[in-house]
């Protein structure tokens, strides 16, 4: 497993722009992707993630061409998700220029794809994005998670953060990991543009049952975040929004912070 922790910035996008919301909804207009890929690419991120998170719920493809667009743009690895269903929708992303796929609906409707993404594309391109909410009925079968604010476990969410699955985040990272996932994207859909921190309870429930890369998504809003995130939830990567694309932060100014403290980070 990689020491070097990574910084992602997150291009959330629909209907060709990049968007922003809090608990997945309420979306605002956040800039232009590849003008954004671009920026990043420059400011010295370590990866972009390029989510499409309208196609799932419009049950239509991703945007190729925007995907194609922002691959030029870019010198460092590039994830795209959102509406991958298939092998070949997979195939015709990473034609395109991504170097890996994220998958979640799909994932979750059909399992057996991440075996297939796995075998054909090689582990490593395949990245099993995890969108999870607290629940604080306790059902029998469920991994109970103890936290501040009481005992709960963690459901995944569908279609954009849609649809309740009635799945244990903790036990389905765990399968994903098994079936041949090469990273998992866990995000708290109750952290989720917040700027509260990310939900450390989830993240590291998470980390200490697979033995892949695990990124922290979902309610960054401080540079202390990122460092909990790495030091206490054990996290591989930390993915941000809007607190770079609003220019709270810089990435320079927050790997230098995190260098100050002893994680390890790539600073050109």
């Amino acid at each position: 497993m990689p020491l070097t922790k990574r910084i992602i910035p997150c291009l959330d996008t629909a209907y060709g722009k990049v968007v922003k919301g809090i608990h997945f909804k309420n979306l605002r207009d956040a800039g232009d992707p590849v003008e954004l890929a671009k920026y990043y690419c420059n400011e010295g991120a370590d990866e972009i993630v390029f989510l499409d998170i309208t196609a799932s719920i419009e049950k239509r493809k991703i945007l190729k061409d925007m995907v194609r667009k922002v691959a030029y743009e870019l010198t460092i690895p590039f994830t795209v998700g959102g509406g991958i269903r298939s092998l070949e929708d997979a195939r015709i992303v990473l034609c395109n220029g991504a170097d890996k796929v994220s998958i979640n609906t799909a994932a979750i409707e059909n399992p057996k794809l991440i075996m297939k993404l796995s075998k054909i594309f090689g582990k490593q391109c395949i990245v099993i994005a995890i969108d999870a909410k607290r629940r604080y009925d306790l059902y029998e079968g469920k991994t109970i998670v103890k936290t501040k604010e009481g005992k709960c476990w963690f459901e995944v969410y569908i279609y954009g953060g849609r649809k309740p699955t009635g799945i244990d985040a903790i036990k389905w990272a765990e399968k994903a990991s098994k079936l041949g996932a090469g990273e998992l994207l866990v995000t708290s859909i109750d952290k989720d543009g917040t700027r509260m921190g990310y939900d450390l309870d989830l993240i590291k429930a998470i980390t200490k049952r697979v033995n892949i890369p695990v990124i922290a998504s979902g309610g960054a809003g401080k540079i202390e975040h990122i460092l909990e995130a790495f030091t206490i939830a054990k996290a591989d990567a930390a993915l941000a929004a809007s607190i770079f694309h609003y220019g709270i932060y810089r990435i320079k100014n927050v790997k230098e912070f995190l260098l100050k403290r002893g994680v390890k980070v790539r600073l050109e």
